[in-house]
């Protein structure tokens, strides 16, 4: 996680449908978050080649001077990036990835994809692969070094007619319980809450600890494990817009039976891109709450 003081360094890539356009995604984060990128964080940006190509195209951050050429994807663009999550020099590492995923798209699974995603898991940053999280993320990590909240995205941060989707793994169902202890009051928030399987029971029985047993029986919504089904449950609320945000604590070290299942509740966040969101870490959904309660408090108090 970025811990020193010095900008972020975020690689960017898209898939070519979130590209092409004068209207697509690419251009949609950068057009709306170009106060944030060019005034607030200054970010040394990393971009895989036809990505900049598209920003050129579009005059998309025109004069920004902190951008970086990598190659075309298929030139290995992506696996650059992927060395330079791990990297461990601070002049080369990369603090988060922004990789704007078209859910039909082959390269999507390509292994130097998955392997992105899988190794800023295990480093614990951001892989923002939606228009939603992007923005938002920007949008928070803005506000933390002071810049005023950006009106347009109140009503997503209106928290009251929100859902929220908390998943985790086997190993990482105590990581979850901790989360939701320390930002309870925030999840408590929404309007909405639901998980899969164990977690939810696990949930309403910190809930009933906090809350009392009748006011937290129902904290979160149980729905059926993972394996059977439960992510595939969620995934319908996110496509009918009924959940935006998915917490899921991801285990990147072991293999999981039900993978597919894993990729399709993925999937559906990236297919209604602008809407929806998924963090995979610990230290970034920590990270987020916590900076998602400090926007809430600024626009309290404004």
């Amino acid at each position: 996680m970025h811990t020193t003081k010095r900008p972020y360094r975020i690689g960017l890539a898209a898939n070519r449908i979130h590209q092409d356009a004068s209207s697509a995604a690419l251009a949609q984060l950068l057009q709306g978050a170009r106060q944030a990128i060019e005034t607030h964080l200054r970010p040394e940006l990393i971009v895989v080649g036809r990505t900049l190509d598209a920003m050129h195209s579009h005059r998309l951050l025109t004069g920004y001077p902190h951008i970086e050429r990598f190659p075309y994807g298929r030139e290995g663009g992506l696996m650059k990036l992927v060395s330079r999550v791990v990297d461990s020099d601070p002049s080369r590492t990369l603090d988060a990835v922004i990789y704007l995923m078209d859910p039909v798209d082959p390269s999507s699974a390509f292994p130097e994809a998955v392997a992105l995603k899988r190794q800023c898991i295990i480093h614990g940053k951001p892989f923002l692969s939606t228009l939603a999280s992007a923005r938002e993320w920007l949008e928070l990590e803005a506000c933390a070094l002071g810049a005023p909240p950006d009106p347009t995205l109140d009503a997503t941060f209106d928290l009251a007619n929100e859902g929220v989707a908390l998943i985790a793994h086997d190993a990482m169902k105590g990581k979850m319980l901790e989360l939701a202890e320390r930002h309870f009051d925030l999840l408590d928030s929404f309007a909405t809450r639901c998980a899969t399987g164990t977690t939810g029971g696990l949930l309403n029985q910190l809930a009933q600890k906090i809350k009392g047993e009748d006011a937290g029986h129902n904290w979160v919504r149980p729905f059926l494990s993972g394996p059977m089904g439960g992510d595939a449950q969620i995934a319908e609320l996110i496509l009918d817009r009924q959940c935006r945000r998915v917490l899921f604590l991801e285990d990147p070290h072991v293999a999981r039976q039900h993978e597919a299942d894993i990729q399709l509740l993925e999937r559906a966040t990236r297919t209604v891109t602008d809407y929806a969101s998924c963090m995979s870490d610990v230290q970034c959904v920590d990270r987020w709450l916590a900076l998602l309660g400090k926007r809430i408090k600024i626009k309290a108090g404004a």
